[in-house]
């Protein structure tokens, strides 16, 4: 895995037209508008399903345009047109690819007004698939998890007691955070042996595959064409206490085939926002994909252009990533295995790792050093990528072909490892965000303070982040001899001030950033003996390190505080 490419192409006049019925040409078609489609922001159940909308709820997310559902008038029209295949959508870029064995029928859209914009997205010499209902498996209600036992020692864990020491994950276990009541959607090249592999019994038996279905063949088979996916799940829902225990071993999962082995093109990234609008609509709360774009097959040797576009937010894949943060869910992605300048993008974070708003996983070794293979960052808009490294050199998963465990190495099975831990971490704070959770691991990481091209923040520690994102401060009363409180600290809402002064008098505040630079300001007329507390409100301020600095006539005071 790891080793692909997002790229658009423009439509090319002289194109091939060889008819036969083997091949196929992918296209992706996207609508100017999704005008007269049935679907309303004021019925939002009819595309999201009831968890979905309680997840939005929880965060103050409201629904937009880019939730409604493709006007299926227009995807019609364009199978009728063409005379091609449906293979997907994407209601969040408003397109729908259409599958053609004659590359020129493409041009029966030219001058249509409802099209925006046509691009060749694929080339496959053989049949990707033939015609094909549309997707219909929907969400499934929430299984009722088992029960945790055992110890947390290192023999409960056994094979996976490296990789869970190594970031203190076992805290969050042992508290009883094992991922109970959390959707996590895996994206990948397929889940051979995951229905049938002993490790993952606790899984099937307690109804916790809420959903499946193969975005590449347009099916629902995903146990075939290959085990990756299958070894990826191991690292969250293996659950054989005493012998192998994953990071998120009684979380409820999504599984979905994005990607065609052995022919990498840029429909992959297709595939995968439409998984990702698919975990959507399920209420997923965490996706994890160990899929790297950065090469394409076709045409050979064609790649992508790092400086403009592993930018954070350009290609299909990395506004995947965005868009499904902006809907409440928590995007981890992989690095890439493509450290050493080993492909065309040398050392570089490949898609949608490079995405702003992902969570960046890169692989270490047992020491903690940074994996020789492990993606490089910064993404070309200077973000720190990775975010956080795991164990992945090698990491344990399941030896799909004599129901064990073997080591393997990559990011791929650094990433999940993070999605489980943190799917852990976000049930013991419900209120939390997907913003809130990415700073909290990053703040918590080993190097935090100095961030590294390969390490980035470091490796994360999660006994630190679930007590940072617990913290609940009872601030002590202001009196004389301690006139002045902010709290909470850390703060993620509005900062309260509570002030008692010695004198009537203006009372000036100010917020000051690590840099020394002024972040906010405030003063205020108060009075000795009450006062109705100061609100600085926060939504502006960036996560970081702050002083609060109080200035009265007669008296100062200094605060550190910190904003998640």
């Amino acid at each position: 895995m790891c080793r692909k490419v997002v790229c658009a192409w423009l439509i090319i006049a002289f194109l091939l037209c060889d008819t036969a019925n083997a091949q196929q040409y992918a296209f992706q078609v996207t609508f100017t508008d999704k005008n007269n489609t049935p679907y309303s922001l004021s019925s939002p159940l009819a595309y999201l399903s009831a968890r979905a909308m309680a997840r939005r709820t929880r965060q103050g997310i409201a629904v937009d345009s880019t939730d409604i559902p493709v006007n299926t008038a227009y995807v019609d029209s364009v199978l009728s047109l063409t005379g091609g295949i449906f293979h997907c959508t994407s209601r969040w870029l408003n397109m729908c690819i259409v599958l053609l064995s004659d590359s020129s029928q493409i041009e029966h859209l030219t001058g249509k007004s409802f099209i925006h914009d046509v691009q060749l997205v694929g080339y496959y010499a053989t049949d990707l698939h033939h015609r094909d209902a549309a997707p219909t498996s929907g969400p499934a209600a929430a299984p009722t998890p088992a029960s945790r036992t055992g110890s947390v020692e290192s023999d409960y864990y056994n094979n996976s007691w490296i990789q869970t020491l190594m970031v203190n994950g076992n805290y969050l276990h042992d508290k009883g955070y094992m991922g109970q009541g959390m959707l996590i959607a895996v994206l990948d090249a397929g889940f051979i042996s995951a229905n049938t592999h002993p490790g993952f019994d606790s899984l099937w038996s307690s109804g916790r595959v809420l959903d499946t279905f193969n975005f590449t063949f347009h099916s629902t088979g995903v146990f075939t064409q290959d085990s990756h996916g299958a070894q990826v799940l191991s690292t969250m829902a293996g659950y054989i206490p005493n012998s192998y225990v994953g990071t998120a071993p009684l979380a409820s999962y999504a599984l979905y085939v994005t990607e065609k082995n052995g022919n990498d093109q840029p429909l992959e990234m297709d595939n995968m926002i439409s998984g990702a609008e698919r975990a959507d609509s399920l209420g997923a709360d965490v996706i994890t994909e160990s899929l790297g774009y950065d090469i394409f097959d076709y045409p050979p040797g064609s790649g992508l252009d790092f400086a403009t576009q592993g930018n954070g937010i350009t290609t299909v894949a990395t506004k995947a990533a965005n868009i499904s943060t902006k809907k409440g869910m928590l995007f981890v992605a992989t690095a890439g295995n493509d450290g050493g300048g080993y492909l065309t993008w040398g050392d570089h974070i490949s898609v949608p790792g490079d995405a702003d708003s992902a969570l960046t996983i890169g692989s270490v070794y047992s020491t903690g050093l940074p994996a020789a293979s492990s993606g490089f960052g910064p993404n070309a808009a200077g973000r720190v990528k990775p975010d956080v490294c795991a164990l992945g050199q090698p990491a344990e998963v399941f030896d799909i072909s004599s129901n064990g465990y073997i080591p393997s190495d990559g990011t791929s099975f650094s990433t999940p490892q993070i999605a489980g831990w943190a799917a852990c971490l976000w049930q013991s704070t419900p209120t939390a965000t997907p913003y809130i959770l990415r700073q909290v691991i990053i703040r918590c990481a080993s190097t935090y303070n100095s961030p590294q091209t390969q390490l980035g923040y470091g490796i994360p520690d999660f006994e630190c982040t679930e007590q940072a994102l617990n913290v609940r401060d009872t601030p002590p009363p202001v009196n004389s001899s301690n006139w002045l409180v902010a709290a909470p600290n850390p703060f993620n809402t509005d900062l309260r001030i509570s002030v008692d002064p010695d004198v009537d008098g203006e009372v000036t505040f100010t917020l000051i950033d690590v840099a020394g630079r002024q972040v906010a300001t405030n003063t205020q007329y108060l009075y000795q003996g009450y006062n109705t507390p100061v609100i600085i409100p926060s939504a502006d301020i960036p996560a970081g390190i702050y002083i609060l600095k109080a200035n009265s006539a007669t008296q100062q005071k200094v605060v550190k505080l910190e904003k998640l």
